[in-house]
């Protein structure tokens, strides 16, 4: 069943090439068409489009359907173009004519992008609280390791004391960067493209505010051109948040091998969580890790992807849009698998204390040395050059001390404030307010 057919027959060669994986994707899209379907019949009813029964024997057969959706029972029928098509198709058969009137006033077009808008702001609340879950986690080690000491690094040289209370606290607050920019990400999904048609809009008078009130949208997208041209637009949008995120993830777990592996030797992944090898009885590979790596290196290639598919494309509708589904839909599980197994692991991690009392260490306290010069009384650049003199001679012996007490600093780590960002980050989304919508409509 094709909503478009004239009569003509379509070359099956053809049709195979422009559906694509349109079947297979678009059952991630079925239970957000299904609930686009019931705001626009109820709007269609409240503007005189549709009779009382008709609009209680649709939604009838939508909740029905929305029911089988969620359960992973919806099929798209072989020969049936999209998940559009498979649900006017059953309202037909189960409704006759009423069930073809759910197409008044509606395009493919903007079908496809309210779909593709309820599945982002579903994905992303999933995301944000998977992101939430790992950020608590991360906290947490931070307080618990926070007297460990760990030497920190700048070209791969020594260079000052940190500590893992610092180093996990770290990628605490790199998270909640990631969510500030999946909020925005977020409130640019959260607009009602419904109604803006094949992009030009409808002669019918429909209601516009009507259906972004019984979805729960923040507000319209006004243009009836602009929301045909964010498709694209938005999951490149989402795609960047997703790549900002997965840039983090990647990060802390190339620091997991690194400092896992026998050269640095300054954290334990435990057994049961690493691979061996065929013929070397002594490899514990940090497999988990190297895979969240190269998987959140695989997204942040997304965005990338998405705007050399849409850079050359003029206003309106293109099914060059159709290609965007194939990375972009795959990508929510990819990011939240990495999530899950990061949010796992990172508890079990075992940091080893006494690090820094390894004279491979020895040279990472010569700023403090400095430093205690300065304070009594000698000059900066004098006192870093006496250090600086006493380390080539091999005559230095640090104290050892470490003594850090402002803000962000191994004494003085801020995990309170960090938690405070993140909690106020957090209200931000109201996800509540959209969840509400969608119930009142699924009961109404």
């Amino acid at each position: 069943m094709k909503l478009w057919e004239k009569g003509i027959q379509s070359d099956r060669k053809t049709e195979k090439f422009t559906i694509g994986k349109d079947n297979e994707l678009d059952l991630y899209l079925a239970p957000h068409d299904i609930l686009g379907s019931l705001a626009h019949a109820e709007m269609l009813h409240a503007v005189g489009l549709l009779e009382t029964d008709e609009l209680k024997a649709l939604r009838t057969e939508l909740i029905r359907l929305y029911g089988e959706a969620r359960e992973g029972k919806f099929k798209i029928e072989e020969g049936v173009e999209d998940v559009h098509s498979q649900v006017e198709l059953w309202l037909t058969r189960k409704l006759g004519d009423t069930g073809k009137k759910i197409h008044t006033a509606r395009s493919r077009n903007d079908q496809v992008l309210l779909d593709l808008k309820l599945f982002m702001r579903e994905r992303i609340k999933f995301i944000v609280t998977a992101t939430n879950a790992l950020f608590r986690k991360l906290i947490k080690q931070s307080n618990r390791y926070k007297d460990f000491l760990l030497p920190g690094y700048t070209h791969l040289q020594i260079a000052m004391p940190s500590s893992f209370g610092l180093w996990f606290g770290a990628y605490a607050e790199s998270l909640t960067d990631d969510i500030q920019i999946m909020h925005a990400a977020y409130r640019i999904v959260n607009q009602n493209p419904l109604g803006s048609a094949a992009g030009y809009g409808t002669s019918f008078p429909i209601n516009r505010k009507l259906t972004t009130e019984l979805l729960g949208f923040d507000s319209l997208q006004y243009n009836s051109v602009y929301a045909q041209m964010s498709r694209g637009k938005t999951e490149r949008t989402v795609a960047f948040a997703l790549a900002s995120l997965a840039f983090t993830l990647s990060r802390l777990a190339n620091d997991v091998c690194l400092f896992a592996s026998q050269n640095f030797d300054f954290l334990e992944i435990p057994d049961e969580m690493t691979t061996g090898s065929s013929i070397m009885p002594h490899k514990k590979n940090p497999d988990v890790f190297e895979l969240i790596r190269a998987k959140c290196n695989k997204i942040q290639t997304l965005p990338t992807e998405i705007d050399r598919i849409a850079a050359n494309l003029t206003s309106g509708y293109f099914r060059d849009m159709q290609v965007i589904k194939e990375s972009f839909i795959p990508c929510f599980s990819l990011i939240e698998s990495c999530i899950d197994m990061a949010s796992d692991a990172i508890m079990r991690l075992k940091p080893k204390s006494n690090i820094l009392n390894n004279e491979l260490y020895t040279n990472i306290f010569s700023v403090e040395e400095v430093n205690q010069l300065v304070l009594s009384g000698m000059p900066f650049r004098e006192a870093y050059q006496k250090i600086a003199e006493q380390i080539k001679e091999g005559i230095y012996k640090p104290s050892r001390k470490v003594i850090y007490t402002h803000e962000g600093s191994i004494g003085n780590l801020c995990n309170e404030r960090i938690a405070d960002k993140m909690k106020k980050l957090m209200h931000m989304f109201d996800f509540e307010k959209a969840e509400k919508a969608c119930k009142k409509l699924l009961l109404h």
